[in-house]
C-alpha cells in the first residue's frame, strides 16, 4: 500500500480527488482478452486474548497449482510479506492438525477441507472448517461445520474470544478488466457484491472509464482514465464511510505481462485525519482502531 499512499498528500481532506500526470497515449482495451481469475485470497482477523494480548491471524488461500491447502500466520503486526515470515506455516494436507509457537503463545490449528466446495477462486465457500486455538482459547472458527463431531471435540469446554475481519486481499491474473468479489465493511453489515471494471466512453477504446459497482449499483464512475489513472473517491456502505483508491497506471502504461492495477477500499471513521495509511502506520496502529480494508490487485500475467 505504500506505493499508492505516497501518490497523495498526507493531509488530503477532499472527499473526491484525482491524480493527474498527463495523458497516456495508447489504446487501452482489446476485444480479445484473457479471462481474469482470482488466484490468491488473504484474510486477516484481529482477536484479543483474556490476557489482553492483541493478535492478528491471517489465512491465505492460493491457487491449487501453487498450494493444495492454505497458509496461516499469527503475528502482532500487519505484514504483507507473510510467506517470508517465520510465523507463517503452509498447511498442504486437506485435513489435519498443526501445532506451533508464535508471539510467545502456543498455536493449534485444526482443519478439514475433504468435502470443501469452491465457486470462483481458491477460497472454499462451504463444507469445511478451520479452528485456531491460541493458548487453549478459541480465537478463530471458519467454515460451516460447527456441528461436526471433530469440531465439537476440539472446542468443548474451551473459552472463545471475539474475532473480526480487518483486511482482505484478493489477487487476480488475466487481461479481462472485470474483477468481482464479496466483502463486509462492518461487523454488523451484510456481505456485498463488489465489481470493479473498465469500460469505454463514446470516443472509443482510447478513452476508458473506471467503475465500481456494489450490489449491482454503480457507486463510482471515473472518466478519462488517460488523465485520472490514479485517484480516490468516497462512498458510503451500510452507513460507513469507505474511501476507494485506484492506481491503474501500470496496467495501461507498461507493456510487460506483469503490469498491474491496484484498487483499495478502506473504511474510515470521521476522526481519521488522513485518507490513507502507509504500511508502517497500519502495522503500528492500535488493534482496537483497525478499520476494514479490501485490496484488489490485478496482473495481466495469465499464470
Amino acid at each position: 500500500m505504500r506505493s499508492i499512499a505516497t501518490c497523495y498528500s498526507e493531509h488530503a481532506v477532499r472527499v473526491s480527488d484525482s491524480y493527474c500526470s498527463g495523458p497516456l497515449n495508447r489504446s487501452y482495451l482489446s476485444p480479445k482478452l484473457i479471462q481474469s481469475i482470482r488466484n490468491a485470497v488473504s484474510l486477516t482477523y484481529k482477536t484479543r486474548l483474556s490476557s489482553q494480548k492483541h493478535l492478528l491471524i491471517t489465512v491465505t488461500w492460493c491457487d491449487k497449482l501453487i498450494c493444495q491447502g492454505f497458509w496461516i500466520n499469527v503475528s502482532e503486526k500487519m505484514s504483507p510479506e507473510f510467506r517470508n515470515s517465520s510465523n507463517s506455516h503452509q498447511l498442504c494436507k486437506i485435513k489435519g492438525t498443526k501445532e506451533f509457537e508464535s508471539c510467545n503463545s502456543g498455536i493449534e490449528v485444526y482443519w478439514d477441507l475433504s468435502n470443501a466446495k469452491f465457486e470462483a477462486g481458491p477460497e472454499p465457500i462451504s463444507a469445511f472448517y478451520i479452528v485456531v486455538l491460541i493458548d487453549s482459547t478459541i480465537c478463530l472458527i471458519l467454515g460451516d461445520m460447527e456441528d461436526d463431531p471433530q469440531v465439537k471435540k476440539v472446542t468443548v469446554g474451551l473459552p472463545i474470544v471475539k474475532f473480526s475481519l480487518v483486511y482482505q486481499c484478493e489477487n487476480f491474473s488475466g487481461q479481462k478488466t472485470e474483477f468481482s468479489t464479496k466483502a463486509k465493511f462492518c461487523d454488523s453489515g451484510l456481505a456485498h457484491d463488489i465489481l470493479v471494471k473498465f469500460g469505454e466512453e463514446d470516443e472509443g477504446p482510447k478513452n476508458p472509464i473506471f467503475s465500481v459497482f456494489i450490489d449491482n449499483k454503480r457507486v463510482i464512475k471515473v472518466m478519462r482514465l488517460q488523465w485520472n489513472f490514479r485517484g480516490n473517491q468516497v462512498t458510503f456502505v451500510d452507513g460507513v464511510l469507505v474511501d476507494v483508491m485506484w492506481d491503474v497506471y501500470g496496467w495501461f502504461a507498461q507493456p510487460s505481462p506483469s503490469a498491474a492495477a491496484v484498487f483499495l477500499f478502506r473504511t474510515r471513521s470521521g476522526l481519521d485525519s488522513r485518507l490513507w495509511l502507509e504500511e508502517k502506520d497500519l502495522a503500528e496502529k492500535n488493534h482496537d482502531k483497525l478499520e476494514f480494508s479490501l485490496l484488489i490487485s490485478a496482473s495481466k500475467n495469465p499464470g
